[in-house]
């Protein structure tokens, strides 16, 4: 063998070699960014301070923990939202407004991710409500969801009374990372936070919606949910 077949045979084995490694490095790559959950089992969020409390399905101090309550919303569809219509439903909630400069493109941006990881699990859906109800009526939000790619039935985006829609966020979800109890509806409700709310209406977790790692961490989390029987 020559010289110069030496040279073009050692320079074929390297780029084997390095073809190889790229391909065997994305592959890792791709495994990590499945983000397992923290826990086998989520904990239960009874209050503001989100203090985890460990409880098993079967725990009688289940019936007194913190649910959400009942409500009545629009939609960008113009249709009624009770909370029947996330009934045996894993949700995922946040509060925006369609005019914000500021972080609502970023959390929208990372609910779309939500809707992509879970388009096709019928179990699954995002609730988003306006804290400007009074600008944001259901064409406002019709064109918003158009715009930002939102699946109708899927991600709903919500108006209504903005009485009820900042207690819901303030004494329901407990969104405010203040805790808000001192607060009225005239104080305007803005929060970067997502709430995870189980099948029987629980908090089961709550994740800044501005951070990709807490986004992955999020899909993981309603995975490990739905294991819940």
């Amino acid at each position: 063998m020559n010289l110069r077949m030496k040279w073009y045979n050692n320079k074929a084995g390297f780029y084997l070699f390095a073809l190889l490694t790229t391909v065997l490095m994305a592959c890792g790559e791709k495994r990590n960014t499945e983000k397992e959950s923290r826990v086998a089992v989520l904990p239960y969020y009874d209050e503001p301070s989100f203090t985890p409390l460990w409880l098993s399905k079967q725990s009688d101090s289940i019936t007194g923990i913190h649910r959400i309550p009942n409500f009545t919303l629009i939609n960008q569809m113009g249709d009624t939202l009770t909370e029947k219509t996330f009934e045996n439903k894993i949700y995922i909630t946040d509060f925006f407004f369609t005019s914000c400069p500021g972080i609502c493109p970023k959390m929208t941006q990372n609910m779309t991710l939500l809707q992509d990881a879970f388009l096709n699990d019928a179990d699954i859906l995002l609730l988003s409500h306006s804290v400007t109800p009074e600008l944001d009526s259901v064409p406002i939000l019709r064109h918003y969801a158009d715009a930002k790619g939102v699946v109708d039935n899927k991600w709903h985006l919500v108006t209504g009374k903005r009485k009820d829609i900042y207690n819901l966020g303030r004494f329901a979800y407990f969104i405010e990372e203040d805790l808000g109890f001192q607060k009225t509806e005239d104080e305007f409700l803005h929060t970067e936070n997502f709430v995870l709310i189980d099948k029987n209406r629980h908090i089961r977790g709550i994740y800044n919606g501005l951070n990709k790692t807490a986004i992955n961490q999020l899909i993981a989390d309603v995975k490990t949910l739905q294991k819940e029987r």
